[in-house]
């Protein structure tokens, strides 16, 4: 029984890219595809700070396989994908992780920082699928996983550029199942709540005097779970969506936030 699900969920022989993979969120779920079996590919913007992210992947034992590459530059990605086919072969797993967030109120973002945003989000997500898409019709087979966001459902005040690229994002999901379903290819996307990363941690900061930051209290009285989730709470639905156990799993949003969707939150104190 046990060897069954082993090879339910086993990620041998795969090839998987995650774009911005170098830290956080991406990182953790990088980690865990290894420890699945699969090969893992990322980009990074310099030589260096691949270097950087190497070396942290073979601090946890892994191998990791880094490309400088601009997720929003359309040669940039074909180069690396092509690289990629040619170091280790077709991409079976793609992970579109990399993204920015510019927390700004609406009436003060420049329209070229929304433009920013979404460039990162939306359309680096296009175009880094749109590369490794014909290797995976070509095999008959695929696993596209989004990082969306809770953004994608709901909307707050200063996210104005973040919460329009990650509701496109939920449908260029959609999408994409829609599109490639008949050549076995799955598309879904994870849907993370707020995760205790270095992104997050000016929001969860104490205040001068000691106190919870505001937000941080905010947050938790949202959240069943009464707590910030962490990078490792993504690693199994990640491992599950790249995985043969999710092979009749297509366009769906898979939300990891502890149960803020599923409530209202907590009466104050």
């Amino acid at each position: 029984m046990q060897s069954y699900f082993n090879q339910l969920f086993s990620l041998e022989n795969r090839v998987a890219l995650i774009t911005g993979a170098s830290h956080g969120i991406g990182f953790g779920i990088a980690c865990a595809l290894a420890k699945a079996g699969a090969t893992i590919c990322f980009n990074g913007r310099s030589e260096e700070k691949n270097a950087k992210a190497i070396a942290a992947y073979q601090a946890e034992g892994i191998n990791a396989y880094g490309y400088v590459c601009d997720v929003t530059n359309e040669e940039e990605v074909a180069k690396m994908v092509a690289d990629i086919e040619a170091d280790h072969g077709c991409v079976d797993i793609l992970v579109n992780n990399a993204g920015i967030i510019q927390r700004t109120p609406m009436l003060e973002m420049a329209a070229a920082d929304f433009r920013k945003v979404i460039d990162t989000d939306l359309i680096g997500p296009f175009i880094v699928s749109k590369a490794v898409l014909p290797g995976m019709i070509k095999k008959n087979a695929g696993k596209i996983i989004n990082i969306c966001s809770l953004m994608s459902e709901l909307g707050r005040e200063t996210v104005a550029g973040y919460a329009a690229a990650k509701g496109g994002l939920k449908m260029l999901t959609r999408n994409i199942c829609a599109e490639f379903g008949e050549y076995n290819i799955q598309c879904n996307g994870i849907g993370p709540g707020y995760i205790a990363t270095s992104q997050t941690a000016p929001l969860r900061e104490k205040q001068p005097d000691g106190s919870p930051n505001p937000f941080d209290a905010f947050i938790r009285a949202k959240t069943p779970a009464n707590r910030w989730g962490l990078p490792k709470d993504l690693e199994g639905p990640a491992v599950f969506l790249a995985s043969p156990a999710s092979d009749f799993v297509n366009g769906q949003i898979l939300f990891v936030d502890g149960g803020i969707l599923a409530s209202l939150g907590r009466t104050p104190q």
